[in-house]
């Protein structure tokens, strides 16, 4: 079955410089103009709006190659595919080969998702819910959290990520962190991806962050950040794989904690440094790309690639403590609100960044790795379901799954339409979402999004991954 007015819809794509075919709820796209340039594949369910913008940003990125040597060789995109704000479209994923690409994964460098379960029922959650709210309104909003660190911690965590910040805190306990179970940290580490470690480099850090001594107070570290990211509380409402979910401690009735954030100002500091970088190193005298995107070559410059790549490796390991921060401040207030609350992880994956894989680098923007018996974690919006996923490992997506279900509607139209649609036209009824600024209510609203149950199922006929675990969404922190 195809899409209604298909026809139209390809003729009008192709007056934009786009090739574009349909086959089997699979868009192929290349640019008319670069007919060398590997054909992009994007997912969609049937009834999914196909956005010209988001097609040309991923046509664009299968066709970056540096005139040194260096080219994508494989671009797809997953089911939540849409414009991204900085010429990359959410969704996308390349492989490359003698080339790197840093504005592809951006200034959000290593955002990912983190989840954790309790067992702790519904109504025992509700019967406290005040005062837990209370506690962590005062911990991700008003700065009551203490993550003071060492010199010599905040140099580990660029370092070595979790366990160099770890073995640091074991040396000197600072912060709230005196209160964590440490040995429970470390044993959890196991259950990140790449244990939360990545080789990266504190003298690439912002400077401010690496003092020579002292106690470090960064206004950045355990804070969720904007835009979509969020702290959820859920229940686990139905497991669909009780093998993999009982190895994996989930189970019917608990409830989850969802953690959706990244690398903060860092990220920003390390993103936009090195898409400046990329930019100044083009060979003089030639003309700049039309998509404004600038790769780094291995063969011109494979100095720069290196350090690029140490670079957000050391963005990614500070979002990888930041995330376990974020779940640590919850679960302390759990411990104090609910007393004997274990909270253990179940994971934490990236969905921005660039890795080793195939014949050089993927490089994932709004999408996660879903290699096979890989945990993968989809959150719905803050009124629709989330997924706990394993992955598959589909070649043909880069062994990659959706990172959520997708915005249709900007949060620029969002705020405009919210003036005049009613709270259930928004999706808003019965929502619980804890922020301070109700635009980002209304910017979040469930009608933002496209339906998740079809982001789902088409990923899972397409063999990219499989449900484990289904979960509904109880509160939602938004900052």
């Amino acid at each position: 079955m195809q899409p209604k007015n298909l026809k139209r819809l390809l003729r009008a794509l192709e007056r934009q410089g786009l090739d574009v075919s349909y086959s089997n709820r699979t868009y192929s796209v290349r640019l008319l103009n670069y007919p060398d340039a590997p054909v992009a594949e994007v997912l969609l369910p049937e009834a999914f709006p196909v956005e010209a913008k988001a097609l040309k940003q991923l046509a664009n990125l299968a066709s970056v190659r540096h005139p040194s040597g260096g080219c994508v060789c494989r671009a797809c995109a997953t089911p939540d595919f849409h414009p991204g704000d900085a010429g990359v479209a959410i969704g996308s994923i390349v492989e490359t080969v003698g080339q790197v690409i840093p504005g592809a994964v951006g200034s959000d460098i290593n955002c990912g998702m983190r989840l954790h379960v309790a067992d702790l029922t519904i109504d025992e959650f509700m019967a406290k819910r005040d005062q837990f709210v209370e506690k962590m309104k005062g911990d991700y909003f008003f700065g009551t959290r203490d993550v003071t660190m060492t010199a010599d911690a905040m140099r580990s965590l660029f370092q070595y990520g979790v366990p160099g910040w770890l073995d640091a805190m074991l040396v000197k306990p600072t912060g709230s962190v005196v209160k964590s179970d440490l040995q429970q940290l470390a044993q959890e580490s196991e259950r990140i991806f790449f244990g939360g470690s990545m080789d990266g480099d504190w003298k690439l850090a912002p400077e401010e962050l690496v003092p020579d001594a002292g106690l470090v107070r960064d206004g950045g570290l355990a804070t969720i950040g904007g835009g979509n990211h969020f702290v959820e509380v859920q229940r686990v409402d139905k497991v669909e794989n009780r093998t993999l979910a009982h190895a994996w401690g989930v189970r019917e009735g608990q409830l989850a904690f969802m953690i959706h954030s990244g690398s903060r100002n860092v990220g920003k500091y390390i993103g936009g440094m090195w898409r400046d970088k990329a930019k100044a190193t083009w060979q003089k005298g030639l003309k700049y790309p039309d998509s404004q995107i600038f790769p780094l070559s291995t063969y011109s410059h494979p100095e720069l690639v290196a350090s690029y790549l140490q670079a957000e490796a050391t963005a990614a390991n500070y979002a990888f403590v930041n995330r376990l921060l974020l779940a640590e401040l919850l679960r302390l207030r759990l411990r104090e609100v609910y007393k004997d609350v274990e909270a253990p992880l179940v994971y934490d994956l990236p969905h921005n960044i660039t890795l080793p894989e195939g014949q050089g680098w993927v490089t994932r923007k709004g999408a996660c790795p879903a290699h096979v018996g890989q945990p993968v974690i989809i959150p719905g919006s803050m009124g629709a379901d989330s997924y706990l996923m394993v992955g598959k490992g589909n070649p043909a997506f880069c062994n990659s799954a959706s990172h959520g279900a997708g915005r249709i509607y900007s949060r620029f139209d969002l705020n405009r339409r919210g003036a005049s649609q009613s709270e259930a036209e928004l999706g808003l009824t019965g929502v619980d979402c804890i922020t301070l600024r109700q635009e980002r209510r209304i910017e979040e609203a469930p009608a933002a999004y496209k339906p998740i149950q079809s982001v789902i199922d088409v990923q899972v006929e397409a063999e990219m991954v499989n449900i484990v675990a289904r979960l509904s969404p109880v509160l939602t922190f938004k900052a």
